[in-house]
């Protein structure tokens, strides 16, 4: 039976399961709580837009996006994003889904902590973002209706999630600090890790080999 959450319908197709199930395996509740509500406040954005998109990609590029804080797909060598949208693209290709299609999750998971940008993109794209601010931001909070996010929450609570998401941020970057330049994440660095210093874009092009 499909199951309904604040009138969204979570995908139940072989591959849909497939996510949840690997999703369940290697994620911590927090991420499997929290994922989950970023497929469902992006469903509810896209439908308060109007926009029309693949829900099952939704689903996965949702499901996956913090794969790369999970111990088993987590790497040292590039940012936590890559390593989602690194494993979301291989489990669509071996389900089947067409190399465009992969690509766009691809794009969503890698750009999902990005600003702006993937939302002038492909709505797959977009309402991944969309359902991460929402959800970790609370942009977009009143764009949908206090039901629906006691819907939302009912079904996936949120207990403490401001304090234990900046922790889990902080566990799945600390032995990777490099890979926080020019984005959000150097920020929970900055908060959270004793002598944490940023790299400095300016200080990049000063130093770079160019003589002048």
């Amino acid at each position: 039976m499909t199951e309904t959450i604040a009138g969204i319908q979570i995908p139940d197709s072989t591959m849909a399961a497939a996510a949840t199930e690997l999703l369940a395996d290697v994620a911590s509740p927090l991420v499997f709580h929290h994922s989950r509500r970023v497929f469902l406040f992006g469903s509810l954005r896209g439908q308060e837009q109007q926009l029309t998109y693949d829900p099952e990609l939704l689903y996965v590029g949702a499901m996956f996006h913090d794969l790369g804080l999970t111990d088993r797909y987590r790497r040292t060598d590039q940012r936590f994003e890559i390593d989602a949208a690194d494993e979301a693209r291989r489990f669509l290709l071996s389900h089947g889904v067409s190399p465009d299609s992969a690509e766009n999750v691809w794009a969503a998971i890698a750009l999902h902590t990005t600003p702006e940008i993937p939302l002038h993109m492909a709505p797959e794209i977009a309402l991944v973002t969309r359902g991460v601010e929402l959800d970790v931001l609370g942009i977009g909070y009143d764009a949908i209706t206090e039901d629906q996010r006691a819907a939302v929450v009912a079904a996936h609570p949120r207990p403490d999630f401001k304090n234990q998401i900046l922790g889990a941020f902080h566990q799945g970057l600390k032995d990777r600090p490099h890979t926080t330049f020019g984005n959000v994440k150097a920020d929970v660095l900055a908060h959270f890790e004793p002598g944490f210093e940023r790299t400095s874009f300016v200080d990049v092009i000063r130093g770079s080999a160019w003589p002048e």
